[in-house]
């Protein structure tokens, strides 16, 4: 079975100001998912109807990342935030249930300014756990009821190498031990290859291994964070077939920054989809 793509619409198209058009631009494309940060100053039946009219489904979007001036990225391990963490969870869910969106990313958040990593690990990891479980919880409480589909939540590691030092939640095997701790079936593992490859590499293994917990993948290329095609660490031909012998139904969100035009850039996937046989879209030939 050939992988579905959404495109990231905080990162793709950035030469279009609002959501709604970004979307359109990526059904243009052939994109038939999309995927956002927090969509601030797009309302949600805003952005359904552009999904609507594109064709296009919302799968995945994050809770609100707290307070951006103060530094904040997430709140979710985040100790003494957890009031403002349900609050924006709550908001996201609501959001999610109004556009069809059946993940949320639930953003871990940074290690407090002026405090170590290690004095702080226990602290983090207990709130953590803990508003896991809140969100797990609130998320089983009902999904979207015309989709018939329930909500799930992700944890993302993001490495602190590059991208984010401060940020909490580093490698896969951190995140699938807090996984295991928290136990709830509706939480799974947000895996961006980008990061992975960065904090640990060993992708084939670690692919194999954390199979069952990964419920979204994303990618980049290495270093650059550009298209997969472009010059790097990862073979990504190589890499989708993995993904394919896997049996992965999910979806493989592209989360990079364009080099150029974004349009220009989607060579790669026009590739993917030809070399499957597949028509502009990803759909079968034999479909028509």
């Amino acid at each position: 079975m050939s992988l579905r793509f959404s495109a990231n619409l905080s990162w793709l198209f950035p030469e279009l100001p609002e959501l709604p058009a970004r979307l359109e631009a990526a059904a243009a494309a052939g994109f038939r998912a999309a995927e956002a940060a927090w969509p601030a100053g797009c309302p949600a039946p805003a952005l359904r109807a552009a999904a609507e009219r594109a064709g296009v489904r919302i799968v995945l979007l994050n809770t609100p990342p707290g307070d951006p001036e103060a530094g904040e990225m997430g709140l979710a391990a985040v100790p003494g935030r957890q009031a403002a963490f349900r609050q924006g969870l709550a908001a996201a869910v609501q959001y999610a249930k109004a556009v069809g969106c059946p993940r949320i990313h639930l953003m871990a958040g940074r290690v407090p300014l002026g405090t170590d990593r290690a004095a702080v690990a226990g602290k983090m990891e207990t709130t953590f756990i803990e508003n896991l479980r809140y969100a797990a919880d609130l998320l089983a409480q009902g999904g979207i009821t015309v989709l018939q589909e329930d909500l799930t939540g992700l944890v993302e590691p993001i490495n602190n190498r590059i991208t984010d030092p401060r940020y909490y939640l580093n490698t896969l095997h951190q995140a699938a031990a807090i996984l295991e701790k928290v136990e709830r079936p509706n939480l799974k593992l947000q895996l961006d290859l980008f990061h992975c490859q960065i904090m640990d590499g060993n992708l084939s293994r670690n692919l194999e291994t954390y199979f069952p917990l990964i419920g979204h993948i994303q990618i980049a290329q290495v270093p650059g964070r550009h298209e997969p095609d472009s010059p790097g660490e990862l073979n990504f031909p190589y890499i989708f077939e993995l993904l394919e012998s896997l049996g992965y139904t999910g979806y493989v969100g592209c989360e990079y920054a364009p080099k150029g035009d974004t349009l220009e850039g989607l060579g790669w996937l026009r590739s993917y989809w030809e070399s499957r046989g597949l028509q502009h879209g990803g759909t079968s030939k034999t479909a028509e």
